[in-house]
């Protein structure tokens, strides 16, 4: 399986109340297109529904995104973040009956029984990631391994960052890239770098870095790495600021990227290989967000799903003077 993410990640703030409908329509419209039927497609729309009001009502600094699942191609995928009040009780909020005002937990037992999958992660004081996503038939399907998010500048519409990524079944292959700057001409470089990595996906990543350093000079070039997530091992090559990790509730290890910017300028790409521990994340990220952040301040977060993990980052650890992207891969044990 390979997949590039074509879509722009629209965030859609919940300060007001009009972004119901819209975020509705939007998630109606893409289980339409990918052939849901009407009583399957009325479950997106009440549970989007539910899940947005909730954002709406009781959120601070909420933000929402509806979009074409990264990894489960024909799904629809929901991402909604917040900076407070969190849910105190998870347990009882999941069971039925719950109606408690002033939280996010109203009716979350019930939106998630319409969902094919989903992962809340919610810290008191803090605010909640919840990531809902609906298959056609409603089949979960295997266990989800990666997801990407992106986020523009400002009020850009455009990202510079992009990401793609491919499994072969034995181990998965991932780009980021930072093109250089911001707005279009940032975008087409990260762009051609998907391009330029998915002609050949599975190649080694320092193989695959010289490529991509060989077919970016006629762009504004960026920032790039490449990892291959085995099930045991990582191999990585980096070009320019974009941060890797391993990372789980212990502690994380970063991975080495040598100073440069692929299309014009570097030296000769090195990949690095590292042991992969049990359960752990791999995290890659544009400077969009700050490396400084730390597993531990994040109680049970690495134990979530590869959505929830990259939300939450980006949430916590994203800044909104820069483009945004950020990947996260779970092999699973």
């Amino acid at each position: 399986m390979t997949m590039t993410h074509r879509h722009e990640d629209v965030w859609v703030s919940t300060a007001d109340p009009s972004v119901i409908g819209a975020v509705r329509r939007t998630a109606v419209a893409l289980a339409t297109a990918s052939g849901f039927d009407q009583s399957r497609t009325g479950q997106v729309a009440v549970a989007v529904t539910e899940a947005v009001s909730n954002l709406v009502k009781h959120a601070v600094e909420g933000a929402v995104l509806v979009r074409p699942h990264v990894e489960r191609p024909g799904a629809v995928e929901l991402v909604a973040v917040d900076k407070g009040p969190g849910i105190a009780d998870l347990a009882r909020a999941l069971r039925d009956g719950y109606s408690t005002s002033g939280t996010l937990g109203i009716g979350l037992g019930a939106i998630a029984r319409m969902a094919t999958g989903w992962d809340v992660y919610s810290v008191p004081g803090r605010g909640t990631v919840l990531v809902l996503h609906f298959t056609p038939d409603g089949l979960p399907g295997p266990p989800l391994r990666v997801s990407g998010l992106r986020r523009p500048i400002g009020e850009e519409s455009v990202c510079g960052d992009s990401f793609a990524f491919a499994d072969d079944g034995d181990a998965i292959s991932v780009l980021v890239c930072d093109g250089l700057g911001h707005g279009g001409l940032a975008a087409h470089a990260s762009r051609e770098a998907v391009r330029i990595f998915m002609e050949d996906p599975h190649a080694p990543p320092a193989a695959a870095l010289e490529r991509l350093h060989r077919g970016l000079g006629h762009t504004r070039g960026g920032a790039v790495a490449v990892v291959r997530v085995g099930r045991q091992s990582v191999t990585f090559a980096g070009l320019g600021n974009i941060s890797g990790w391993i990372a789980h509730a212990e502690g994380r290890q970063g991975m080495i990227s040598l100073p440069g910017i692929a299309g014009h300028k570097g030296r000769r790409p090195q990949q690095y290989d590292y042991a992969l521990p049990p359960h752990a994340t791999v995290v890659l990220h544009s400077d969009g967000l700050t490396d400084r952040w730390d597993p531990a301040s994040f109680p049970g977060l690495f134990a979530h799903s590869p959505a929830v993990v990259g939300a939450t980052l980006l949430r916590d650890a994203g800044s909104r003077r820069d483009d945004a992207c950020v990947v996260t891969v779970k092999q699973g044990q």
